[in-house]
């Protein structure tokens, strides 16, 4: 038996008998132009827009992200007095859900991050004074 065969441009014709494949011809197959449509200008895809990094303000100890992952909730504010040991965020890592804990008594000075927000590691999500 003979079967065609397309792949990407180009058409083979392949000769099966008991068992075993022989291409017997191989052809190039060019896609038809259409003339009366004008050619559309070739666009770049888009790159994405980074947002611009929070700064710093003041001189509170900076809360790290202990690993990459997903803020899912932000558990204190801003000017909010936590004890050492107290739950800041929740970050989602690899399905788990993690607690970044105050290494410290202090104040919330700044939070950095947002829910939802993709972080690395050693990225500082609070300051605490």
């Amino acid at each position: 038996m003979i079967y065609i065969v397309r792949i990407n441009d180009k058409e083979y014709e392949v000769e099966v008998e008991r068992g075993k494949a022989n291409i017997t011809n191989i052809t190039t197959i060019q896609a038809p132009v259409a003339a009366s449509a004008p050619a559309a200008p070739v666009q770049e895809p888009a790159k994405p827009v980074q947002a611009a990094a929070p700064t710093l303000i003041g001189s509170g100890e900076p809360v790290k992200a202990p690993m990459p992952g997903v803020v899912l909730d932000i558990k204190v504010s801003p000017g909010q007095a936590v004890k050492k040991g107290q739950i800041l965020l929740i970050l989602e890592a690899m399905k788990m859900e993690n607690e970044v804990l105050a290494q410290r008594d202090g104040t919330v000075e700044q939070i950095l991050v947002a829910k939802g927000a993709n972080v690395n590691t050693n990225d500082i999500l609070m300051t605490i004074k």
